[in-house]
């Protein structure tokens, strides 16, 4: 296998595994009612097109961590690349898809306002996890 092909299968693999665990804190924290509790309506089911979805598009961000940034080592990029990339998909999510295709409002502030903090949290854990399973990889 060439070293391209290499590189974007283990992001997109990284991508899926940071989205399964962000999926799984998304309905862990909804199903605690933590959202609700502070006035937000993003509530995630556990099913099977609430993980595809999720896990599918995570994958598909992974590519982003294809970018030649800070591949120095642990200390000098694994955090940093993981919570700037994370905010690629949470800007998308909170300037496109709230807004123009699920109708919710700019930064989806019809479900709350706290609705900003918690994509950007649930991105977050997406980045991280994301980047330490790339540095597992000895990416």
């Amino acid at each position: 296998m060439s070293p391209f092909l290499r590189r974007i299968s283990t992001c997109f693999a990284a991508g899926c595994i940071g989205a399964l665990v962000s999926a799984w804190v998304a309905w862990r924290l909804g199903a605690s009612g933590v959202p609700q509790k502070l006035g937000v309506a993003l509530a995630s089911g556990w099913s099977i097109p609430f993980l595809c979805q999720r896990v599918v598009t995570g994958g598909l961000w992974g590519f982003l961590f294809a970018a030649p940034v800070w591949r120095r080592g642990f200390r000098d990029g694994v955090f940093s690349r993981g919570i700037l990339f994370s905010l690629v998909p949470a800007m998308v999510q909170l300037l496109y898809v709230f807004p123009f295709v699920q109708g919710k409002g700019m930064f989806g502030l019809k479900l709350g306002a706290l609705t900003p903090a918690f994509v950007i949290f649930y991105c977050a854990v997406w980045g991280l996890c994301t980047a330490l399973w790339l540095y597992a990889a000895n990416e």
